[in-house]
C-alpha cells in the first residue's frame, strides 16, 4: 500500500471509530501532494463536514509561526537573538529562586529554556495573582496577566534546563513591541502576507469556516463547554475557552492563540524545509529546524529546536518517527512533523482536544506514514 492509501484508510477509521470528530490530513513529498483529505464534522451536532478549507483552533501552532516572525525579525536587524527580554519588555522581570533579577534572553524564549513552565498551580492562584497561560479567557493584557509572574521565582536558572513554557507568549509581546500595533500585525507583515497564510490570524477571518472544538470523553467526544478544564491539579491541567478567539480584550497568545487552516501551516513547514523560501537564510531556515539546546534534553528522546522537537533518539521517544524528525502540536488537537531527508512534511489538524496532540491518534499517524 502506498503512503496515501494507508494514511487514508487511517483517518476513515479514526474518524468511524468517533476517536477523532473532523480532521485535514496533508502529507506533502518534496513539495508535492501525496494526501490532501479532510474526514469528518467541523461541526457533529449541525451536519456540516470538515473541509480543506476548514479554520481550526491552532494553539501551540501558532508557536512555530511566532517563532518564524521573530527569526526574520533577527535577520532584518529589529532584534537579537541574545537581547534580554526586559530591553523591549521593561515590565517583564522574573526572578531567581535566590530573589535575583534573571538574564532571559529572546533566545531563551524561542528554544523554551526561560526558567518559565506551563505550570498549572498559576492557573489555580488568587484572582490577583492568577495568570491564564493562553488559552483560557481572559480581558486582561499581556502586561497585565504576565507581569504577575515577576512575584513568582523562575523554575530554573535560564540556559540551565528545558520547560515548556508560555514563553512564547512573552515573545509575541517583544515582536509587537519592536514591530508596533499587535502581534498579529507583526505575524501578518513578516510571515503571513508574503506566505499567502490567508486565514492564519489571532481572529476568525471567517466564524462559517471554524471548527467546533470537542473534548476527550468516555465513548465519545463532546462539544467543549466553556471554559473546560482537562486533566486534575496533581498532574496535568489545562483551562480551555473555545470563546476566547471572540473575545478582542484577550491578549494576543503568541504561544496559542491563533487560528487557521492547514494549508496556512503548510505554507510556513515547506518555506523552513526548502531554505526559508526567500523568507530567512538558508543559515537561519537550517537553524530553526536543528538542535538550539545543546545536551539539555528537552522531551524524552528529543531536543528543541526553534521551531519543535528533534527527534534524537526514537525509542526514548517512543516514536516511529525516524532520527532528525522536527515534530510538534498544539493541544486543541493538532500534530505535523518534517522529514527533511525523506522531503515530507505531515499536518493533521483535528478538532479533538487532547486526543488529535497528545492520544494515541498522532502516533497512529506516523505509523501509517511510514508503514510501521
Amino acid at each position: 500500500m502506498s503512503i496515501s492509501a494507508r494514511v487514508n484508510d487511517l483517518v476513515d477509521r479514526v474518524v468511524e471509530e468517533e476517536r477523532i470528530t473532523g480532521a485535514v490530513v496533508l502529507v506533502y513529498q518534496d513539495g508535492q501532494p501525496v494526501l490532501e483529505k479532510a474526514a469528518g464534522f467541523a461541526d457533529r451536532e449541525a451536519v456540516v463536514p470538515a473541509r480543506l478549507d476548514t479554520i481550526f483552533r491552532y494553539a501551540s501552532v501558532t508557536k512555530p509561526i511566532v517563532a518564524i516572525t521573530a527569526l526574520i525579525m533577527v535577520e532584518k536587524g529589529s532584534i537579537g537573538l541574545d537581547d534580554r527580554v526586559s530591553q523591549y519588555l521593561p515590565w517583564f522581570r522574573p526572578k531567581t529562586a535566590d530573589g535575583v533579577e534573571a538574564r532571559i534572553t529572546i533566545r531563551h524564549l524561542l528554544t523554551h529554556t526561560s526558567g518559565l513552565l506551563y505550570d498549572p498551580a498559576l492557573e489555580l492562584l488568587p484572582e490577583a495573582q492568577r495568570m491564564t497561560l493562553g488559552l483560557g479567557n481572559t480581558d486582561l493584557s499581556l502586561e497585565d496577566n504576565f507581569s504577575r509572574h515577576n512575584a513568582i521565582p523562575l523554575a530554573f536558572e535560564p540556559g540551565s534546563r528545558w520547560g515548556y513554557s508560555f514563553a512564547t507568549d512573552i515573545l509575541g509581546g517583544v515582536l509587537a513591541a519592536v514591530h508596533g500595533g499587535t502581534l498579529e500585525d507583526a505575524v501578518v507583515h513578516h510571515v503571513a502576507g508574503p506566505l499567502g497564510m490567508t486565514d492564519a490570524r489571532f481572529h476568525v477571518t471567517d466564524p462559517a469556516r471554524l471548527a467546533v472544538a470537542y473534548a476527550d470523553h468516555p465513548g465519545r467526544p463532546m462539544r467543549m463547554p466553556d471554559p473546560w478544564v482537562s486533566g486534575d491539579e496533581e498532574n496535568w491541567r489545562t483551562v480551555f475557552s473555545p470563546g476566547r478567539i471572540f473575545n478582542p480584550k484577550a491578549f494576543q497568545s503568541g504561544g496559542a492563540g491563533m487560528v487557521g487552516t492547514a494549508k496556512d501551516f503548510l505554507r510556513l513547514l515547506e518555506m523552513l524545509r526548502t531554505d526559508g523560501g526567500g523568507l530567512l537564510s538558508p543559515g537561519m531556515a537550517c537553524a530553526a529546524l536543528s538542535n538550539q539546546i545543546g545536551d539539555i534534553e528537552g522531551e524524552p528522546g528529543y531536543r528543541f529546536s526553534f521551531v519543535g522537537g528533534v527527534v534524537t533518539d526514537p525509542e526514548a521517544a517512543q516514536t516511529v518517527l525516524p532520527k532528525g524528525v522536527i515534530q510538534w502540536g498544539g493541544v486543541y488537537g493538532n500534530t505535523w512533523f518534517i522529514d527533511l531527508k525523506e522531503k515530507l512534511t505531515v499536518i493533521s489538524l483535528t478538532n479533538n482536544a487532547l486526543e488529535g496532540c497528545n492520544g494515541a491518534y498522532p502516533e497512529m499517524l506516523r505509523a501509517a506514514v511510514y508503514d510501521r
